[in-house]
């Protein structure tokens, strides 16, 4: 009993920073991904193939991934089969195949803004996966399923608020930065309407509506992505493996690719300091290190946790441009931030509360029978894998 109360307050200990590392990362996380679409599109004015951006970024985030994977999991990695095989093959065509290139494609056809903009999808695709695989229950008859799906809504609103609507004028910055760009200007003085335009002006002449159909695909897949990690980790507890494993694959995915479209072979060649760049900012941020912290999220928190975050983007992409490009703030901006907090308040607190109703159900568990020892493992493993946000499955704590 002393055994098993001293192991109960120390996981208590380490599961308060745990958390904190968790809201960090994914937070970090959005200000990498903030810069991501820029420097995406900036690659394909510079004239960039899209069929090999992806093959160089797979190469530098393969790179960063493999040492750390060798070395770390040494011991605890399973032995691989040609199971597993088949599972990072699928993960690299979902995740890092089909992801990266509707991505390109509809960032090709349309704008870094409206990229961003249709990613506040992704927690709300990711969600239904999620309950329609069972990976993630919901109970609408209870106050933590009904607050984890209103969250979810609230963050996909705050996110289209701070996009479509501006709003007056709630900060403008002291900064000679408001004048910078004949462009920038433009942009922060229009109204909504001439403002989408001006957004949306580097896809003219491009199939929007084909764009958008690839945005969605991109959308379909990152959250395919999210879901199928879970039930992998699972089977595979061996994080920076499964990622080096799916980088491997997705790279000979996109290899072939290239090999058969790209015709020209001038297109495998640096041409500027700013194409070594963009590739280099993509392969560390946007795949390497943004890789390994999603999939350490998904296998602590689950694929809502991480998929939940996505609408913040929106959010630090305009406190960014207000910052740094000297953009004003507008009232649009300030609510739909306020709504985000609240969604992802709503989502933490209905997991909070599910982990507490799932922890009492173990507690009352029968212990005096010869198979009480087994129920409440056996409980606490089956939901950590429909329930990937219980702390249960984190035992090396």
């Amino acid at each position: 009993m002393a055994d098993s109360s001293s192991v109960s307050t120390k996981r208590m200990r380490c599961s308060i920073p745990e958390r904190f590392q968790l809201h960090a990362a994914m937070l970090a996380l959005q200000f990498g991904y903030a810069g991501f679409h820029v420097v995406s599109r900036a690659a394909l004015n510079m004239g960039i193939s899209k069929y090999v951006f992806p093959v160089y970024r797979n190469i530098i985030a393969l790179l960063i991934l493999l040492p750390f994977a060798y070395f770390f999991e040494k011991k605890k990695r399973p032995p691989i089969n040609f199971y597993f095989l088949c599972q990072f093959f699928f993960l690299a065509l979902v995740g890092i195949t089909a992801n990266q290139a509707f991505y390109l494609l509809g960032l090709e056809n349309t704008s870094p803004t409206f990229a961003s903009a249709v990613q506040n999808s992704v927690p709300a695709i990711t969600f239904l996966m999620a309950v329609i695989l069972r990976i993630e229950k919901v109970k609408l008859n209870r106050k933590d399923g009904l607050a984890k799906v209103a969250g979810t809504i609230l963050c996909v609103v705050g996110a289209t608020i701070i996009t479509l609507y501006k709003g007056p004028t709630i900060y403008t910055p002291s900064s000679h930065l408001n004048s910078t760009s004949t462009m920038i200007t433009e942009v922060t003085t229009t109204p909504i309407i001439d403002f989408w335009k001006m957004s949306l002006g580097d896809a003219k002449g491009k199939n929007w509506t084909l764009g958008c159909v690839y945005l969605f695909g991109h959308c379909l897949s990152w959250s395919g992505w999210l879901v199928f990690q879970a039930p992998i980790l699972k089977k595979y507890p061996a994080r920076l493996s499964v990622t080096s494993y799916t980088c491997f694959f997705g790279l000979l995915q996109f290899l072939l690719i290239a090999l058969v479209c790209e015709r020209n072979s001038q297109a495998w060649l640096f041409n500027s300091s700013g194409e070594v760049f963009t590739i280099l900012y993509v392969g560390v941020v946007a795949s390497g290190i943004a890789s390994a912290v999603q999939i350490w999220c998904i296998d602590r928190q689950g694929p809502v946790f991480v998929a939940v975050y996505q609408p913040v983007q929106t959010f630090v992409v305009a406190f960014m441009a207000s910052i740094a490009l000297g953009e004003e703030f507008y009232l649009g901006g300030i609510i739909g931030a306020i709504i985000i907090v609240g969604g992802l308040y709503f989502v933490l607190w209905g997991k909070s509360e599910e982990n507490k109703f799932t922890m009492e159900q173990l507690a009352f568990a029968p212990s005096t029978t010869e198979d009480s020892h087994i129920r409440p493992t056996s409980v606490a493993n089956e939901s950590s894998i429909h329930q990937p946000f219980l702390s249960s499955s984190k035992e090396n704590v």
